[in-house]
């Protein structure tokens, strides 16, 4: 089978840390994605039900381990091959890089332009904050690259094999992609990486999966579904009108690459069709407080040929859905500040989109410290959460009457908790089974190895596919 060649190094008893290898012959093997472990399943990370202390010696008071170092062998490793630039699945590439890996490094075009800012977001969150250290890591990564445009196969020469490369549309944020790998007998084991929902802004649905001997596949929603594109827009509408009326903050943790771009799509697309029709509306202000997301959004309005049509058509329309009147991006520390101990004081209704996405670090811990005590708060997850984040442990234990430990300081939770599954990055079961069904109904796909989730949802996700299309699942 061809899973005996797979080895884990990482999101396969979790969620984080994304790292797979699959050994083409006796001497050779590729290497796909070296994520950044996080939260719970971090190496030496403290148990879940230890997880509302202060951080220990061994773990970040931002969620993220001092140890990320690599810890399996390298040398007979040949090539990296990235699905995607989040930092689950690209944060350890300067670990690898200290480990000695000086192969090429394969992605997609969107990638390659992405990928600069996560690396220097992954050194500056676990490992230095030295510009000059922080330039000589991205220029190594940058010599290193293979950028390979969508749809079009990519040679690998062996000493004595070959193997060819495609790179998928997967859907998730700008760039990602499921990956597939044709053996020289002729075997295609597919990766998925993350694969994201149909009909998400600004990007074109996952590409139909043709055929897999071997099918790496994500799980991280892999037992549950999520609502309608149109009904998670009415439920981040009513929430934010809500908040209007209690006078208090809307906080939104957001991933910097996709959930924040998709989030400002959608509110400038509430905002244009309720124009001066509903009071909430008329004077609301959109801030976004987070120097990296910003760069990113910069980066998404540049590859705007990216775009799906709706997006594009927009923009013909001379809208601008990234960039619109009732957005304000805050720059400096100074701004940060200032503003948090305004909404202290004030608890002005605004909507704050800030990282990071599970509250471990970033600027979004100074507003939760400041405000998710004040009842007229209300805070908006609209991605997963993983265990034993700060962002998992909030939507647990609220909304008011829990606590949450925020950098140490327990803080109360009194403001109203709501989380929006429809905003998730990643597919849902429903859409997971189409995507492997679209090959499987066909007889064209061999085994599964699932990845990439809890427990639960690859065992739900398993049976799943199981009762659906008799496949070998493990």
């Amino acid at each position: 089978m061809l899973s005996s060649r797979l080895k884990h190094h990482g999101a396969f008893n979790g969620v984080t840390g994304s790292c797979h290898e699959f050994k083409v012959n006796d001497s050779c093997s590729l290497l796909v994605d070296c994520g950044l472990f996080q939260g719970a399943d971090t190496p030496g990370a403290i148990p879940d039900d230890k997880t509302r202390t202060a951080p220990t010696n061994t773990e970040r008071s931002n969620g993220i381990a001092d140890d990320q170092s690599i810890q399996f062998p390298i040398a007979h490793i040949k090539a990296l091959l990235l699905t995607h630039c989040h930092i689950d699945h690209v944060g350890r590439l300067p670990w690898l890089l200290i480990a000695g890996y000086r192969g090429p490094i394969y992605c997609t075009e969107a990638t390659a332009h992405l990928l600069p800012l996560v690396i220097e977001d992954a050194l500056k969150v676990g490992m230095t904050r030295n510009g000059q250290l922080i330039g000589a890591v991205k220029n190594r990564i940058a010599s290193q690259l293979r950028p390979v445009a969508y749809d079009r196969w990519e040679s690998i020469e062996f000493e004595q094999d070959k193997v060819q490369l495609r790179f998928r549309q997967a859907g998730h944020i700008l760039g990602s992609s499921y990956i597939e790998i044709e053996l020289s007998d002729g075997q295609r084991v597919v990766f998925s990486g993350d694969l994201g929902c149909k009909n998400t802004p600004l990007l074109p649905d996952p590409t139909p999966l043709e055929r897999a001997d071997l099918l790496v596949l994500e799980s991280t929603y892999g037992n549950r579904n999520h609502e309608a594109r149109a009904e998670r827009q009415q439920r981040l509408q009513a929430v934010i009108e809500h908040c209007v009326e209690d006078r208090g903050a809307v906080l939104i943790p957001a991933f910097s690459i996709g959930r924040t771009q998709e989030l400002l799509y959608e509110l400038e697309d509430i905002i244009h069709r309720q124009g001066d029709s509903h009071p909430a509306w008329q004077e609301i202000q959109v801030i976004l407080d987070s120097p990296m997301a910003a760069k990113f959004t910069s980066q998404y309005q540049r590859m705007r040929k990216l775009w799906d049509n709706e997006a594009k058509q927009r923009l013909a329309s001379d809208r601008h859905p990234l960039d619109f009147e009732r957005l304000h991006t805050i720059d400096s520390h100074d701004q940060h500040a200032n503003l948090v101990g305004y909404l202290r004081s004030s608890a002005a209704p605004c909507i704050v989109i800030a990282a990071s996405g599970m509250c471990a670090g970033g600027r979004i811990v100074n507003y939760l410290k400041a405000l998710l005590s004040d009842p007229r708060t209300d805070v908006l997850f609209v991605g997963y959460q993983a265990r034993g984040t700060p962002g998992a442990d909030i939507q647990k234990y609220g909304p008011r009457g829990g606590y949450v430990m925020l950098e140490g300081e327990r803080i109360d939770i009194n403001a109203e908790i709501h989380t929006l599954g429809g905003y998730s990055a990643h597919t849902d079961q429903n859409e997971l089974l189409e995507f492997v069904g679209s090959a499987a109904e066909q007889g064209r796909v061999g085994e599964v190895r699932l990845v990439h989730g809890e427990e639960d949802a690859k065992q739900a996700l398993a049976a799943a596919l199981r009762e659906k299309f008799n496949i070998e699942v493990s």
